[in-house]
């Protein structure tokens, strides 16, 4: 008889904040790239496109997910946010799994704003590992919000 022994891999995860119900799930990252189900509300963890901010929920996605978080700060009144956003939905659907893109509307979260000294929109900030680690002013396309964010990720 011969004696084997088996060592069990442990596969790396990550947290990632429900954008439907806020609950922190923790899942392979191996699966980043699929749809994943939220372990609370049944509901895709990743669903590739952005996410809706406000001031009950901005630290926990900010703070508490592996996934890097790109948050664009804007207003319902400001143009070039109008015109960039169908821009950041496209790059919300190419980062999906690397990255989650999300949206504060600066008018509903003002002390939010001033926190990050926001003092222009739209206003771009990478956050990762809970603290701010970039930063991007002005409205952009699609491939330069991609280029931009990738280029930021450490």
């Amino acid at each position: 008889m011969t004696n084997t022994s088996h060592t069990a891999t442990k596969t790396p995860k990550s947290h990632v904040v429900c954008p439907h119900c806020n609950t922190i799930n923790r899942i392979a990252n191996d699966d980043l790239n699929k749809q994943v189900e939220c372990g609370q509300c049944s509901q895709n963890l990743l669903p590739g496109q952005s996410i809706a901010l406000n001031a009950a929920n901005f630290a926990k996605h900010t703070q508490k997910s592996d996934l890097p978080v790109v948050v664009d700060f804007w207003a319902p009144w400001c143009g070039p946010c109008r015109q960039m956003a169908p821009a950041f939905e496209q790059a919300a659907t190419q980062l999906r799994g690397k990255v989650q893109l999300a949206k504060l509307n600066t008018e509903e979260a003002q002390a939010i704003s001033g926190q990050f000294g926001i003092r222009s929109i739209p206003t771009m900030v990478l956050f990762q590992n809970g603290k701010e680690v970039a930063r991007q002013s002005g409205a952009m396309g699609a491939s330069d919000i991609v280029r931009w964010a990738n280029s930021q990720i450490k």
